[in-house]
């Protein structure tokens, strides 16, 4: 049985972006049948806050989007879903990476590489240059105390099928860099955590923002390495608010706080609905009324859509 998962970071309240992701994410799976899961991302202690996870679990059951499996009550039996109680589980599995000497310890500053670095394309992103990688590998035996964990990408392609649009190739050499799996400062990297997480809680379809598929990449590198298999993968286009602009926490007037204040969860769901493309014009609808009509080959391949 398919089982997708929505994993919000709990650092404020959800925007129409972030419902957009769960909308399809939720109703992939329903149409297929299966399963829906929601994990807390609480990886950043300083930013995240237990009661915006109550919060996003209200807007959830509001908006009509119900989950079989996680949130706060831990519901299921692959917990805990909250990425901030599973560090013991994370150490394991970089023991695992570790082991095939394919890790080193890296003591580059932020400053350090932004200074040796140059932004890659146009998003800022930065590559990392390789200044702590080892002459050899793979290499065993590293003092990691202090430093960062940083994982060694080959210089070849990584390709995957993406559910909305299609075939994707990265060179993880060249886009991304050697890539850390933990902090120096003890705090769990993503790219690791989400692996993990998705892997062990059964999740086969992973709905996001196209902003992601890079990470898709990342990911699947590192399953295979687990020797795990990847989740089908579907990145679904990022909403801009008027001026162009990707939506964050910042537009408030595109937040669940000031929506439910202005209009009604099938409102909601039936403008997210129309600007996706699974309706012709927003029209008033539940989450469960989309239904038996969904599909992703209505959904719009833009890597943005604007709200006006």
């Amino acid at each position: 049985m398919i089982k997708g998962r929505f994993a919000p970071s709990p650092t404020g309240r959800m925007h129409l972006g972030n419902i957009a992701s769960a909308l399809l994410s939720w109703l992939s799976a329903r149409a297929q049948g299966g399963a829906w899961l929601l994990r807390i991302e609480d990886l950043d202690p300083q930013r995240s806050k237990r009661e915006y996870s109550r919060i996003i679990e209200d807007d959830l059951h509001w908006l009509g989007l119900d989950w079989d499996e996680g949130g706060l009550d831990g519901r299921g039996d692959a917990g805990p879903y909250s990425q901030s109680r599973r560090g013991d589980i994370y150490a394991r599995y970089l023991e695992l990476i570790n082991a095939t000497g394919y890790t080193y310890p890296c003591r580059c500053t932020r400053a350090e590489i932004m200074a040796t670095q140059a932004p890659h394309q146009s998003d800022g992103r930065i590559v990392y240059g390789g200044r702590c990688r080892p002459a050899v590998l793979p290499a065993f035996g590293a003092d990691f105390d202090g430093a960062s964990t940083r994982i060694c990408v080959p210089d070849s392609i990584i390709s995957f099928d993406d559910g909305l649009y299609g075939p994707q190739h990265f060179n993880l050499a060249r886009e991304v860099g050697d890539f850390i799996l933990r902090r120096a400062d003890g705090a769990w990297a993503y790219q690791l955590a989400v692996v993990v997480d998705d892997a062990l809680m059964g999740v086969s379809e992973v709905v996001r923002g196209s902003d992601l598929l890079l990470s898709a990449a990342q990911q699947i590198y590192l399953y295979r390495l687990l020797g795990l298999e990847p989740p089908r993968f579907a990145h679904v286009p990022l909403l801009c608010n008027a001026e162009g602009r990707r939506l964050s926490k910042r537009d408030g007037s595109l937040s669940m706080e000031h929506l439910r204040a202005t209009m009604t969860a099938p409102q909601i769901i039936g403008r997210l609905a129309a600007l996706l493309g699974l309706l012709p014009e927003p029209t008033e609808i539940t989450a469960a009324e989309l239904i038996p009509d969904f599909s992703w080959q209505k959904i719009k391949p833009d890597r943005t859509l604007s709200i006006k």
